[in-house]
C-alpha cells in the first residue's frame, strides 16, 4: 500500500461565514487609505476588473495604481447579498455590495465577485470583479417569473386515490404539502415525493409529474 498523506491534499478548511468575513479584511485595508495595504490583499497572480476603470489590473503595480485614485473617495463597503462557494484551497463570494464614499457621502451599489485562494498561509484575492448596477443606466429589466406556489395536498384528498404498486399515502394530520412515501426496494433508502396529484387522464400517480427529493 502506498498513498499520499491525506492531510496534505484536503486543503485549507473554511466555513461559509468565514468566506464572507474575508471581505472585511479587504474593507479594513480600504479604511487605511493606503493603496499598498489594499494591493497586498491580492494574490501574486490576481486579476482586478475594477468598477471605475476600463483597464484590467493584472499585477501588483496596476492594482495599487487603481486604488491610489479610488481611495481618495474614502470608500467603505457593506455586503447586501452574498452567495458563497467553497473548493479545495479556493473559495468565492459573489453578490451585491454598497459603498459609502466618506469624501462626499454618496452611496453606490455594485455587483461583485471575489475569488479567494490560499496562498503563503493566508487567504488572498485571486479574482475581483466589480461593476455598477446596470439597470440604473440601461433601464429596468424584466424580473424573473416567480415559481408558482405548489397546490396543497391534504390527506382527505388521498382517500379517493387508488394505491399503485410501490406507493403508500403517508398517514399525516392534514397540513399543506404533506409528503408521500414510496415503498423502498431492498437496495436503497426511502425516497419522497412532493405535491403528488392523481392524474385521472393517465390513471396513475407516476405520470402526474411528481418531484423527487
Amino acid at each position: 500500500h502506498s498513498s499520499v498523506m491525506p492531510e496534505e491534499t484536503a486543503g485549507q478548511k473554511i466555513e461559509a461565514k468565514q468566506v464572507q468575513n474575508l471581505f472585511q479584511l479587504w474593507n479594513s485595508a480600504l479604511a487605511t487609505l493606503d493603496p499598498d495595504a489594499v494591493a497586498k490583499r491580492y494574490s501574486k497572480y490576481a486579476v482586478l476588473l475594477p468598477t471605475v476603470s476600463d483597464v484590467p489590473r493584472t499585477n501588483y503595480d496596476l492594482i495599487k495604481d487603481y486604488f491610489v485614485g479610488f481611495l481618495q473617495k474614502k470608500p467603505q463597503g457593506t455586503i447586501l447579498e452574498s452567495t458563497v462557494s467553497i473548493g479545495v484551497n479556493t473559495c468565492s463570494d459573489v453578490g451585491i455590495y454598497e459603498f459609502t464614499m466618506g469624501a462626499t457621502g454618496d452611496k453606490v451599489k455594485g455587483r461583485y465577485s471575489f475569488v479567494y485562494v490560499w496562498e503563503d498561509g493566508e487567504w488572498k484575492i485571486q479574482h475581483h470583479h466589480s461593476s455598477v448596477m446596470p439597470e440604473a443606466f440601461l433601464g429596468e429589466a424584466p424580473k424573473p417569473a416567480a415559481e408558482p406556489a405548489a397546490e396543497p395536498f391534504f390527506a382527505e384528498e388521498a382517500k379517493s386515490v387508488p394505491e399503485e404498486k410501490g406507493l403508500v399515502v403517508a398517514k399525516e394530520t392534514p397540513t399543506p404539502a404533506p409528503r408521500r412515501v414510496l415503498k423502498p426496494d431492498a437496495q436503497g433508502p426511502k425516497p419522497y415525493v412532493k405535491n403528488l396529484r392523481y392524474d385521472e387522464k393517465y390513471g396513475s400517480m407516476e405520470k402526474a409529474g411528481c418531484l423527487m427529493d
